[in-house]
């Protein structure tokens, strides 16, 4: 595979994070401690980098979904692989996503955290395929828009690799399959 051509740079990407962040704060500046969940493992980059630019208190959990089955075309199922340790009970939750693709996962997380009780639940996504979406779900805090192209670096890969890019790019995968 050839390295990837840039579709978002390093610098474009910190320039939205610290926007994101701005809004983010602002909008929770009132609302005590935020707990941010980040999606493993494609949103670890972009939620450390937005966690540490937030000015408000703020809690970092963790959850991991699957969705992908084979090669690069998602199966629309969708099952908890790692949960969240902390109680979100009565707390303002932020999802914090790498990318909505189809919104299978997305709703899914939304309605599992929701059983839980907590005072708000919104999201956060790097990414969004919207032509691609097959679930009608809103991104409160959307980083990009981006077609339909697969894209790998900031966090999202290809077969585990190109992970750590520091900029977003797109690549022709060979379907391993």
């Amino acid at each position: 595979m050839n390295d990837p051509e840039t579709l978002i740079s390093e610098k474009d990407i910190g320039t939205r994070v610290d926007e994101l962040a701005a809004e983010i704060s602002s909008d929770y500046a009132d609302k005590g401690e935020l707990v941010l969940i980040g999606v493993l493992k494609g949103a670890f980059i972009f939620l450390a980098d937005l966690s540490r630019k937030l000015t408000i208190p703020r809690l970092i959990e963790f959850i991991a979904i699957s969705s992908y089955q084979h090669g690069s075309m998602p199966s629309g199922a969708v099952r908890l692989v790692m949960d969240v340790r902390a109680s979100i009970e009565g707390r303002h939750v932020l999802i914090v996503e790498d990318i909505v693709d189809t919104g299978h996962t997305l709703h899914y997380l939304i309605d599992m955290l929701e059983s839980r009780g907590p005072a708000s639940i919104r999201t956060c996504a790097l990414l969004r395929k919207e032509h691609k979406t097959e679930v009608d779900i809103e991104v409160d805090y959307l980083g990009f828009k981006i077609g339909d192209e697969w894209v790998v670096g900031y966090g999202l890969d290809f077969a585990e690799r190109d992970r750590t890019l520091p900029y977003i790019g797109v690549i022709q995968p060979d379907d391993p399959d």
